[in-house]
């Protein structure tokens, strides 16, 4: 049977036990002998793939009780979020590489343009199968943008059986949740997927309450056995929480000022997005399987807030500064091309992507505007600026890029894996207020060589070499003054071992990496004033994760990670930054989940622990480490209805997530959440 599994053809045309192997996956946690479809376009299991992969499914977001992205990728080992309320949320830190330009966010495999620093879609985890995680450059599979990784999540699919499954749910803080999945089939060639969702609260202080709401849909035509054409249509509008942070004193966050919001009554923050898809795959023999995909992404974001406080301990009041007023208005449209071959022991996938952005920033910049208030009890008052909300520039970006990969099976024990892919990007900015305008082409090359060797059915060791490349600046967003930067090029070197345990007990896996980053962006030397490109970071460590059965009622699912990374060479302003760790990197993370089931009941217990981190590469501002207890107790009532209790934060432990500018932001405390799941 696994030896089977190293054969790509295989995978690629049999879809039946591929559900078997999920189901047993959503039960268990186990994942090795899911595709490998984060990672490579072969059909490979991940059992198989010379790359750490990993993901959490929807069952286990049930169990543990998260219900946004982010929540449940940062469970999986070494990850890290950075979210604030100026980067949409969906920022992450992975092997040493931390924020939107070196960690990349998709959906279904396809990542949207970045404009701004900014990603803000997906952020609830609602109607999704699962959310996966590849680990390292991922410029093969994805561009530009993804030195420390790729989190990817992918959408339930139509199914020809008729189900629908519901969720509500209220708790801390006014907290309320309502989802709705519903699949089955129109006549005999159509099927269907919607999924719908909507979250409140109103937060733990004034001015932290979030809206937000979505629509999913999905319609399969499937005429024949061998061709079948997705027509997908999304729509998403948030409003998340509009706290900027608590003020610091001294680099220490002022605990005292934690339920406090010095945000003004008339603050907004707002992501619409409204996405269409047409996809095509086409089975025209044994040997040929043809892909397309035709896309329109369309994104709106506001912010209005003021967004700088500093703290007077001896008038106990909070000067505040940056009355902000940003628009985003992003359109992207493309199409991915692709052609699957079975060749004898080769499984052989390339093609051609090509796409179009444009973004309209609109802001009332230099963000002047000052008050002083009171530290404690606020009086928030209105947002009023000197200065206009006006376009100020809008960009566009064309990229075209090519790729091949070929999964090679050498013999039974033995997988080589190869890759290579050129991205171009053509790239111009037009000023609508002053500057000079100006045009750009860049380029880079990805490549990945891997391989795996099967010690037996269960146990695969593997090696890979892989190179990528991140921008030094959000792509969408390049300005005059980083107008002559190529991308920033990266190697890696990985080694690893994934094992299956006998008798369906579990598995693990263990990665050990080195990460080397050139070309980012320094001070010159001999004129301190002036930046190029000649800095480097590297990135050394040590993953390890599992699942244990250790019996048919308990289940142990945990990781530890291990991160050395620094800059080798890095001048700023402040100084030289060569051997300090890079700002919003944790050397230490790990994660511990116990379930153990007796009945109709199951009781879940996780703990989650981030180690310190610095707020600047000076290392001179440290995020605290912290450790957080979660707990969900379930009672399956019936075989269609789960009541459960969820618990986050138990010990009401005081930490901070991340900082923005000079605040913290602080996490939530305790909350506790009833929930009815119910499938029919």
């Amino acid at each position: 049977m696994h030896a089977a599994l190293l054969c790509a053809p295989a995978l690629a045309q049999t879809t039946l036990p591929e559900v078997r192997v999920l189901e047993q996956a959503e039960r268990t946690g186990a994942q090795l002998r899911l595709p490998a479809q984060t990672a490579s376009r072969t059909g490979l299991a991940i059992h198989d793939t010379p790359a750490s992969v990993d993901g959490v499914s929807a069952e286990q977001l049930r169990e543990r009780g998260d219900v946004g992205v982010a929540e449940a990728i940062t469970r999986t080992v070494g990850l890290t979020s950075s979210a604030s309320p100026g980067n949409g949320g969906l920022s992450f830190g992975s092997r040493g590489f931390v924020g939107v330009n070196s960690v990349g966010v998709a959906e279904d495999g396809l990542a949207a343009g970045v404009a701004a620093g900014t990603i803000s879609y997906p952020a609830d985890a609602w109607g999704y199968e699962r959310i996966e995680v590849l680990r390292g450059p991922a410029s093969l599979m994805y561009g530009s943008g993804t030195m420390g990784a790729t989190i990817n999540a992918v959408r339930k699919q139509p199914s020809r059986e008729r189900s629908v499954e519901l969720l509500l749910s209220g708790g801390t803080d006014s907290t309320g949740r309502i989802g709705l999945g519903a699949t089955g089939p129109i006549g005999e060639v159509l099927s269907y997927r919607v999924d719908v969702y909507g979250q409140r609260s109103d937060g733990e202080r004034a001015l932290d309450g979030s809206r937000s709401g979505k629509f999913m849909g999905t319609l399969r035509i499937a005429p024949t056995r061998d061709l079948q054409i997705d027509l997908v249509a999304d729509h998403s509008l948030q409003k998340p929480s509009r706290y900027w942070g608590t003020p610091s004193l001294n680099g220490r966050v002022v605990q005292a000022l934690r339920g406090e919001n010095y945000n003004t009554d008339e603050s907004v923050i707002r992501y619409e997005e409204d996405r269409l898809r047409a996809r095509l795959r086409w089975r025209a023999n044994d040997t040929v399987t043809v892909r397309n995909e035709l896309f329109h992404f369309k994104t709106d974001r506001r912010w209005r807030n003021i967004e700088a406080y500093d703290y007077d301990p001896a008038a106990g009041t909070v000067a505040r500064e940056d009355y902000l007023e940003i628009l985003h208005d992003l359109e992207q449209t493309g199409n991915r091309f692709g052609v699957d071959l079975a060749l004898g022991q080769h499984q052989v996938a390339a093609g051609w992507e090509i796409s179009k952005a444009r973004f309209r920033n609109s802001s009332n910049s230099p963000y002047r505007g000052a008050s002083v208030v009171s530290a404690v009890n606020p009086q928030h008052g209105g947002w009023i600026s000197p200065d206009a909300t006006l376009p100020r520039f809008d960009t566009e970006l064309r990229q075209n890029a090519f790729y091949a990969e070929d999964a090679w099976k050498l013999s039974d024990r033995w997988v080589l894996l190869s890759g290579l892919r050129r991205d171009f990007y053509d790239f111009s900015r037009r000023e609508l207020v002053a500057g000079t305008p100006f045009d750009k082409d860049m380029g880079g090359t990805s490549a990945r060589l891997g391989l795996t060797y099967k010690l037996d059915a269960r146990t695969s060791l593997y090696a890979q070499y892989s190179r990528g490349h991140d921008p030094v600046t959000t792509l969408l967003s390049l300005n005059l003054a980083n107008r002559d930067f190529r991308l920033s090029e990266g190697r890696q070197v990985e080694v690893g071992v994934k094992q299956q345990l006998a008798g369906n007990l579990g598995e693990w896996t263990l990665a050990v990496y080195d990460i080397q980053k050139n070309d980012i962006v320094t001070r010159d030397a001999s004129r301190p004033a002036i930046s190029i490109q000649g800095g480097s970071q590297s990135s050394k460590g040590v993953e390890l994760g599992g699942v244990l059965r250790a019996n048919a009622a308990l289940r142990f699912e945990g990781n530890v990670s291990y991160t050395d990374a620094q800059f080798d060479q890095l001048l700023e302003a402040g100084g030289d930054r060569a051997g300090k760790r890079p700002l919003g990197v944790a050397r230490q993370t790990a994660n511990l989940w116990a379930h153990w089931r007796i009945g109709a009941w199951q009781a879940s217990a996780g703990t989650r622990y981030v180690g310190k981190r610095f707020a600047n590469n000076a290392n001179t501002t440290e995020v605290p480490a912290y450790t957080l207890f979660d707990a969900a107790l379930h009672w399956q009532v019936n075989a269609n209805t789960t009541l459960s209790l969820i618990g986050r934060n138990l010990a009401d432990k005081f930490y901070t997530n991340a900082t923005y500018g000079s605040q913290f932001l602080v996490g939530p405390g305790r909350q506790f959440e009833v929930a009815a799941n119910l499938r029919f």
